[in-house]
């Protein structure tokens, strides 16, 4: 069975990096082992790193470093060639849907579904990390 590709959400990084106890970490913790494959962008490393620096201030800039560079290791890394926002109303959220389009993932991992109503079409579901964990037999 093929692991399914997922976009995480800058949200749920940012959940996973201010407590190990929940559902955003065990996401984060499990990259890389098979059960999903994470797809990124340029645009997406960089706000990753912007707000993880901005609102975790227990870690260093290294330690967010790594952990980035460690998703930009084992990321499918993707290219956006097309932008046909606006789509949602977050620009930010536009651009998270463009990776997930363009890189034919099969789930936006986030904690604000509402922000992205309307996606269906795409083909795209958008699971919060409990329910796609449970998907992929983590919970």
């Amino acid at each position: 069975m093929k692991s399914p590709k997922i976009v995480i959400d800058t949200n749920v990084l940012i959940c996973a990096l201010r407590s190990n106890k929940g559902a955003s970490y065990k996401l984060i913790e499990n990259l890389g082992i098979g059960k999903y494959d994470i797809s990124i962008s340029v645009p997406l490393v960089f706000e990753y790193e912007a707000v993880a620096k901005r609102h975790i201030h227990y870690l260093t800039n290294e330690e967010v470093d790594k952990l980035i560079d460690y998703m930009c290791a084992i990321g499918d890394k993707r290219t956006i060639h097309y932008l046909w926002r606006p789509f949602l109303k977050d620009a930010k959220d536009d651009m998270i849907l463009e990776l997930a389009v363009e890189s034919q993932s099969e789930f936006i991992i986030t904690y604000n579904s509402r922000d992205f109503r309307g996606i269906e079409k795409f083909g795209i579901k958008i699971k919060s990390p409990v329910e796609f964990l449970k998907i992929v037999g983590l919970l």
